[in-house]
């Protein structure tokens, strides 16, 4: 493929998944983003990179969702139903009792589908009045690609009592031969229409950021969930056993700088043969809906696509697999002629080989760089600011790493010198450090996690590789963004103005 050098000129960002957003509804959402995009315009950032944005399940992570195509529910603003009617105030009052420093997905799994659930059959009785210029009818045929196997996957799933989709009976289980019929057709219209709310609401987030020339970076994982509805509505696409659905085998990565173990993410791989087969179909139509919804998409696990780590099944951890070769540039060929032009990072960290660099280098997509990798080795570390090149995007670190605080703390004292010699700084305040590399770097995107920005410690992490439960919780406080907005900012545009990342205000 010719390659897409997109990345060609220096700007910086912010990472910040919505959830974290502060407001007063149990988790941030989409009705929450317009104080925080005030904050990174007068800071004079030109990106806002998130988390994926589809509807999440048992542990909560963004990177195990139900759908690659459809929005997650939880981030929708009841506000906006309150003011169409749909509900009253008094009723989605209790959001505001489920805390406003860190989501409680456990009570909010309880509080928030009835209420969409209620919202739903008003508005159906009020005869399904648009909430955009399009419509709801106009919503639905447009997305009916993938939104009618979403709504009937989560419609039969709810008639299963949530039980992931390979234990329901053969006549649901069965994707060609399963029927909604008239029973489950009107819960398969209210998944619908929460789709419908989330879209428009996300629509104007976009809108609102595209006015103050802030393009949003999404997400797109690699792999699926096992337990979604690309794999019920897909399985021939998936190594899936034909009669149970079950994964023959799954993905993850041996044992890395995270894991001892490896991490064994559970994911059903693809049937690559399938994929090559049909032109790659349905990578085409998951990457043409991810650019309907942002301007960049970062891809997570690039290397997988030259090789991937396969573990058989059973297995208690991913020590035990074998590398498998990807669709390489065969899919990126047939990317490019689909949608040239297409705006995407490459997430390449980890042990890459020769050949998953040259597939990087071969698309001209930038990679990725982390400082908190840099230090504690020789002048070789690739991450190590005088080894970066421009085409890539600098981070302090990334939602799985510790913040920038918490990582100082936990390294040990030849890493800590390491650091505190080569940015000639007395690390008392090593996360503003980093930052001041990262915009000085030569990467033409700088991007830094809003809890550095923040300074906040341990308790600021995101996300924990490996462990189970506990991780996708913090939040932002409401008096905290307040006062980026009265000082921090004017700071950080001043900083990107010298680095050449940010106009003069």
């Amino acid at each position: 493929m010719r390659p897409i050098n997109w990345l060609n000129s220096r700007s910086a960002g912010v990472l910040l998944h919505p959830t974290c957003l502060p407001g007063g509804q149990g988790i941030g959402t989409l009705g929450d983003a317009e104080r925080f995009l005030d904050f990174l315009e007068a800071a004079g950032m030109g990106s806002w990179q998130i988390c994926p944005l589809g509807p999440t399940g048992y542990g909560d992570s963004p990177y195990q969702c139900f759908s690659a195509f459809a929005g997650n529910p939880y981030l929708i603003d009841m506000r906006e139903l309150v003011e169409r009617g749909l509900l009253s105030a008094a009723e989605i009052a209790p959001l505001a009792r489920l805390g406003a420093e860190r989501v409680d997905f456990g009570a909010l799994y309880e509080a928030k589908p009835p209420l969409l659930a209620l919202a739903w059959e008003r508005y159906r009785k009020a005869g399904c009045p648009a909430l955009d210029s399009a419509g709801f009818g106009a919503f639905k045929a447009a997305q009916a690609a993938w939104l009618d196997d979403y709504a009937a996957f989560r419609a039969f799933k709810d008639a299963n009592g949530g039980r992931a989709w390979v234990e329901w009976p053969e006549a649901q289980r069965n994707h060609a031969k399963a029927v909604t019929g008239r029973k489950l057709a009107d819960a398969c219209e209210a998944q619908r229409f929460q789709q419908y709310v989330f879209h428009v609401q996300w629509a104007r987030v976009r809108a609102s950021a595209a006015r103050r020339g802030i393009s949003i970076i999404g997400d797109v994982p690699i792999f699926v969930a096992a337990d979604s509805a690309d794999a019920w509505s897909h399985p021939e696409l998936f190594e899936l056993d034909p009669r149970s659905g079950r994964p023959l085998a799954v993905a993850g990565v041996p044992p890395d700088y995270f894991s001892a173990d490896g991490q064994l993410w559970g994911n059903p791989l693809y049937t690559w043969e399938r994929h090559r087969a049909d032109g790659y179909a349905w990578w085409l139509s998951r990457m043409r809906a991810s650019f309907s919804l942002y301007d960049i998409v970062r891809i997570d696990h690039f290397r997988g696509f030259d090789e991937y780590w396969r573990i058989p099944l059973p297995a208690q951890n991913a020590r035990k697999g074998e590398w498998m070769p990807g669709p390489r540039l065969d899919l990126f060929n047939a990317l490019g002629a689909a949608l040239p032009g297409a705006k995407i990072i490459a997430e390449d960290l980890g042990d890459l080989t020769p050949s998953a660099f040259r597939l990087r280098d071969d698309t001209g997509f930038p990679g990725m760089a982390i400082l908190q990798f840099a230090f504690g080795g020789d002048s070789s570390n690739l991450y190590l600011p005088h080894n970066l090149v421009r085409n890539s995007v600098i981070y302090p670190g990334t939602h799985d790493n510790d913040t920038s605080l918490g990582w100082y703390a936990a390294a040990d004292e030849k890493t800590r010198d390491h650091a505190r010699r080569y940015l000639r700084v007395t690390g008392r305040e090593i996360g503003w450090d980093l930052i001041r590399a990262a915009y000085g770097a030569v990467c033409r995107l700088a991007v830094i996690p809003l809890a550095d920005i923040l300074s906040a410690g341990p308790e600021g992490r995101f996300n924990t590789p490996g462990k189970a439960q506990g991780n996708w919780q913090w939040r932002v406080g409401a008096a905290q963004l307040e006062s980026l907005l009265s000082g921090t900012a004017a700071y950080l545009r001043d900083l990107g103005s010298i680095c050449g990342r940010a106009p003069p205000r």
